[in-house]
């Protein structure tokens, strides 16, 4: 299993989010015994150097919410420096704006539910881009589909999504219940099966709520190539490198 390492940027720091109520998140102090102290750096390094993630995920959420085509670049492009590959989602929604993205140093843009203008809007930005450097995060909360007015037609169910999205040439799909976000809560392993039937040819990730390698053992069984992780991470339940080499 992929552990990818999770990092939620506002307002220049690195925050833990928890339950998707993001403005309650506080800034991470102390990352496996190190401080940080919100430094977003100093947290890709930790994930990186000391606990062996070989990906990170980034939310500019301050991007995600303003959906102007602002974003930290500077940040961007320093954990890009790090020298792992970097999903970024930036509230992308047009193939210029994930060009800029990919610009800044991301391997990776993410389009996100949240923020989608149209699956044609999509399906121009994976051949702009290439569908290989496009994921498509299915946004949900407690289950529910988070789409914009101009999409929620089309948004019914997270497979009816996924099967949209790849359809529009996206090369990975992440599955991400912001309700569960750093709530340790556990996953929608059903569910996840469900996408994983809808959308069999991309790349499966999921996020929200993985607790420890039980979660991972239970992902891969419904399909999933791999996890997004912040808490279980910091807080030793997972160990990247054991995942690296077959969860047990």
């Amino acid at each position: 299993m992929r552990v990818i390492g999770v990092i939620d940027l506002r307002n220049g720091y690195a925050v833990h989010a928890r339950g998707g109520r993001r403005e309650t998140y506080a800034p991470v102090e102390v990352a496996a015994g190190t401080r940080v102290d919100g430094d977003p750096i100093a947290l890709g390094r930790v994930y990186v150097d000391e606990l062996g993630v070989r990906d990170l995920y980034v939310a500019d959420l301050d991007a995600i919410e303003r959906g102007s085509g602002e974003m930290q670049t500077e940040t961007i492009g320093a954990l890009a420096a790090i020298g792992v590959p970097l999903w970024v989602d930036a509230g992308a929604s047009t193939p210029s704006h994930a060009a800029k993205v990919l610009d800044a140093g991301a391997s990776t843009v993410i389009v996100g539910l949240e923020t989608l203008a149209s699956f044609e809007a999509l399906a121009d930005t994976c051949l702009a881009v290439t569908g290989e450097r496009v994921a498509f995060s299915v946004d949900l909360r407690g289950g529910v589909p988070v789409a914009s007015p101009n999409v929620s037609d089309q948004a019914a169910t997270a497979s009816a999504i996924a099967a949209h999205a790849a359809d529009a040439g996206v090369g990975s799909l992440i599955v991400l219940d912001l309700a569960r976000v750093g709530t340790s809560a556990g996953l929608d392993v059903r569910m996840l099966e469900e996408v994983r039937r809808a959308a069999p040819g991309v790349v499966l990730l999921a996020g929200g709520g993985v607790r420890d390698s039980a979660d991972l053992r239970a992902l891969a069984r419904a399909g999933c190539d791999g996890a997004l992780v912040a808490t279980a991470l910091l807080g030793g339940a997972i160990d990247a490198r054991q995942a690296r080499n077959g969860v047990r």
